[in-house]
């Protein structure tokens, strides 16, 4: 029987909506979120770098970086001791935007786990982040260009 799979299919395809609407509010893309919230962390990775942290294609990244460079959240710059790497780093613009899209991802986070005691919400986390193991163990794990709306 296909029951978790059917589920997690269907929860999937429910939370993307709904983090879909919230980027959007942002003039973000799904996906673009997490390339700033990376470079929040830290500043300067390769598009290489990042896909491997997303675990997302190195295509994906450069895709994304265009587009966000577009519109004027990121810029690109050459390495200084290796000049065949290009490094990302935020705007004030990309930067700006941590604490509104942290604000929107936590409110989505407290909807879609209304109802939840602690104990659930900490054995739900624990739960999900095996099924990820699980799933990049038996799979590529990375997703394409495709992905990136």
């Amino acid at each position: 029987m296909t029951e978790i799979v059917d589920l997690m299919t269907v929860t999937h395809k429910a939370l993307r909506v709904l983090a879909e609407d919230s980027v959007r509010r942002h003039g973000l893309h799904l996906g673009q979120n997490l390339v700033l919230a990376a470079l929040w962390e830290q500043e300067g990775r390769t598009p290489g770098e990042l896909a491997a942290l997303l675990n997302v294609t190195t295509p994906t990244v450069v895709k994304m970086a265009t587009r966000m460079t577009a519109a004027g959240l990121l810029t690109r710059q050459r390495d200084e001791h290796d000049q065949r790497l290009v490094r990302l780093y935020l705007t004030d613009k990309g930067r700006a935007l941590q604490g509104p899209l942290t604000a929107d991802r936590q409110e989505l986070e407290r909807q879609i786990t209304e109802g939840l005691t602690r104990e659930e919400l900490k054995q739900l986390s624990s739960t999900l982040a095996k099924v990820l193991a699980n799933a990049r163990h038996h799979g590529s794990g990375k997703t394409t260009a495709t992905d990136e709306h």
